[in-house]
């Protein structure tokens, strides 16, 4: 069918026919077969595409053509006429049957030669209506079980490897050997490859390195080779690994001339020149330059120029000086101020109150650095999935030049409820569980609801707390609460109830603030049981009390769950009023001081010392759970919680009127755990300042386990000299530092 098809396409295929003599007299041999192939049924046809494998092909050959006696046809007449008509042409094919086979003898002529020597394409297979198997439409992809060829034979070998060592000459001297070191692919493979090959592409990598190292370092002349040294193939030297070195030749450094800036002017007009530091006579290190550049980057936003952009840099080196000329492009764009606030994204409040945490005024000079603090004060309010803020161009120029730029708040609010719990012990206290669940921005902006309880062995408590974060300016925090407490120590038990207020700006754990204070006011009910003075009794007494809490403190410490340098100071207390019932009013003032001194890299020393006093008011006339305690693990270590200073006719402790505590530790760190050797010391007294007689020695160690969000603490102590009813050994568990 094929040769058909060639043959019926058209004139100009058939002109190219007739134009080869030998080839026409082959094709009118094969005429009766391509006559009974135009009758075959119309569905053969159509099989004749499919995928279905071609049966065998029936080979034939050719008859001797014979000469032609007639006299070619007279064309002068019609030059277009064909030599040959369509239907003679048709005719004169032999029809072509299944069932007829080649003749015994081979073509000998030049025409059977040439017929074998033409490419032929290949004959479509004919296909009966008897082939149904052929006819058949192919199965569905999906009814094939396709399963992986599972190799069952033994498991490849592998390849085996060579050793090499690797030396590096001439990148010591100029102080990059550690940098080649760390990016080297010979090093990075641990000596060892598949094979040489192998190792010179890792050498030939590796020159590339030092090449790069050496001009990053201002060796611009310098130049590298490799050498691969195989070990001779004998006896002797089987196992000995390839020697590669890498020789670097770095030459004569490069240094500064000309530091020249392109840029518009600044106020003040050094402004970029001295944001640069690089000098004349300096080596062109890369590392500096960049550096330097970055600086740049840096300094222009917080001097007033928000938008300004480092451009590229030129360096023109003279192979003769050894000197280069730098040159630095700088666009500053618009000395700018700030403006106004826009926000958009899921928000956690709206603009005012971004307006709010702010610490600069609108008309201040632009500078990046509270631009920083905004985002930082954002973060700390933990109501923010993702917050940003960047500088938008407003256009308008006030009357000295400067530009009013706007700030751009994208917010994306995130969940602001959590859950929260904790747990600790001690020999004192016993052990206490608390939980705290708050939602953050109940009532926005930052109007939080909390809800705190605690169960221990010795305290079970439940209080509700409204609580407002930057209300009406930054920092502070107004608050109101009730709470409920049953409180079971051996100095008193207390039934307490009450309402609390107050303002105060704090410390968090992600903004730490120099200044820390709080005032408000107390109104406290308090059903407490205390010994009676002078007897083995004990009663229960009622106490209307209010108070008014004063808190100041100053802190440069560099850390507030972890300090190690710095130190801080604070001071707490108020009036105490009894407003009918048993007790008297008094005053209250504690004083703290502590020091954090870094001994070395891996240790800090820690001191501490507390003074306290009540004036106005005795041990008789004071409420138990408003006198002076010391002793357990925030106090004096190795003493039961508020065992230390008077002790009643059963040996319980009574509390005191003034107190002294002093601590000090050795914190030394390994990595992410530590040990802590410290020593306590402290006292309580029935009068109204401390007289430093009688005081009691705790000493212990402790051990800390640092993590992300501070360390854990965990600590062991005993009395230096126990009396009767000091235990033996005192552990606590907490977060944090001690002090």
């Amino acid at each position: 069918m094929t040769a058909r098809q060639d043959l019926s396409s058209g004139p100009a295929r058939l002109a190219r026919c007739l134009a080869a003599p030998v080839a026409i007299a082959a094709i009118g041999a094969l005429s009766p077969a391509l006559a009974r192939t135009q009758a075959a049924p119309a569905a053969a046809q159509a099989s004749s595409s499919s995928s279905a494998p071609a049966p065998a092909a029936v080979v034939q050959t050719l008859p001797k053509p014979q000469p032609q006696e007639e006299a070619p046809p007279d064309r002068s007449a019609d030059p277009n006429k064909p030599i040959i008509s369509d239907k003679d042409f048709d005719d004169s094919l032999p029809a072509l049957t299944d069932t007829e086979t080649a003749p015994s003898t081979p073509p000998t002529s030049a025409t059977a030669q040439e017929t074998a020597q033409t490419p032929q394409a290949p004959m479509a297979p004919v296909v009966t209506p008897d082939d149904t198997e052929l006819n058949a439409a192919l199965p569905a992809l999906e009814g094939y079980d396709v399963q992986a060829v599972q190799n069952s034979g033994p498991a490849p070998a592998v390849p085996p490897q060579i050793e090499y060592h690797t030396s590096v000459d001439g990148l010591a001297e100029i102080g990059q050997y550690d940098r080649f070191r760390t990016l080297s692919a010979l090093h990075a493979a641990k000596g060892k490859a598949a094979n040489v090959a192998m190792i010179r592409a890792r050498a030939n990598e590796d020159q590339a390195l030092a090449l790069r190292l050496m001009k990053s370092a201002g060796y611009f002349d310098g130049t590298v080779s490799a050498t691969i040294a195989t070990p001779p193939q004998d006896d002797k030297q089987i196992g000995k690994p390839v020697e590669v070195t890498i020789t670097a030749v770095p030459g004569k450094p490069y240094k500064f001339g000309l530091i020249a800036v392109d840029a518009q002017p600044t106020i003040p007009p050094d402004l970029i020149r001295s944001s640069l530091p690089l000098h004349p006579g300096d080596i062109i290190v890369a590392d500096q330059v960049l550096a330097a550049e970055a600086n740049v980057s840096l300094v222009l936003p917080e001097h007033g120029y928000p938008f300004a952009k480092v451009g590229s840099r030129d360096i023109a080196l003279d192979a003769k000086t050894f000197v280069g000329d730098y040159s630095l492009k700088v666009d500053t764009g618009n000395r700018s101020t700030f403006g106004g606030f826009t926000t958009d994204g899921k928000l956690a409040f709206d603009a005012r109150h971004v307006a709010v945490l702010k610490r600069f005024r609108s008309g201040d000079l632009y500078d990046s650095r509270k631009v920083d603090d905004l985002r930082q004060e954002l973060i700390s309010t933990g109501l923010f999935r993702t917050v940003s803020v960047e500088p938008v161009r407003t256009g308008k120029i006030d009357a000295d030049g400067n530009e009013t730029v706007d700030l751009a708040v994208h917010q994306q609010a995130g969940p602001s409820r959590t859950l929260s719990a904790e747990g600790g012990y001690s020999t004192g206290e016993g052990l206490t569980i608390s939980g705290t669940w708050t939602s953050r921005n109940l009532f926005p902006p930052e109007g939080a609801l909390i809800v705190s309880s605690a169960l221990g062995t010795q305290e079970q408590s439940l209080g509700v707390t409204f609580r407002r974060s930057n209300d009406g300016q930054r920092d502070r925090t107004l608050s109101f609460g009730a709470s409920g407490a049953h409180t079971v120590y051996k100095s008193y038990e207390a039934f307490t109830s009450g309402f609390t207020g107050s303002v105060a700006r704090v410390s968090t754990p992600i903004w730490q603030k120099v200044w820390t204070w709080s005032y408000g006011a107390e109104l406290l009910n308090s059903r407490e049981r205390a010994t009676v003075p002078g007897t083995t009794l004990s009663q229960f007494e009622t106490y209307y009390l209010a108070n008014i809490p004063l808190q100041l403190g100053y802190d440069r410490s560099d850390d507030l769950l972890n300090p190690s340098k710095g130190y801080r100071l604070g001071a707490q207390g108020g009036p105490q009023f009894s407003l009918s019932g048993a007790g008297a009013s008094s005053l209250r003032a504690v004083f703290d001081a502590s020091y954090y001194y870094p001994f070395n890299p891996k240790t800090v020393i820690a001191a501490r010392v507390r003074l306290g006093s009540l004036l106005g008011g005795s041990v008789a006339t004071i409420a138990p759970s408003r006198r002076l305690y010391a002793g357990g693990g925030g106090s004096v270590r190795g003493f039961a919680y508020q065992a230390l200073g008077p002790l009643d006719a059963t040996g319980r402790p009574t509390g005191g009127t003034s107190l002294v505590e002093a601590s000090v530790e050795a914190r030394y760190r390994m990595g992410d755990l530590g040990i802590v050797p410290f020593i306590d010391m402290g006292q309580v007294y029935a009068s109204d300042l401390p007289n430093l007689s009688d005081l009691r020695v705790g000493v212990g160690v402790g051990a800390r386990l640092y993590t992300n969000f501070g360390p854990i603490r965990v600590d062991v102590a005993t009395p230096l000299i126990r009396k009767a009813n000091d235990p033996l050994v005192a552990l606590y568990v907490g977060i944090g530092q001690a002090f």
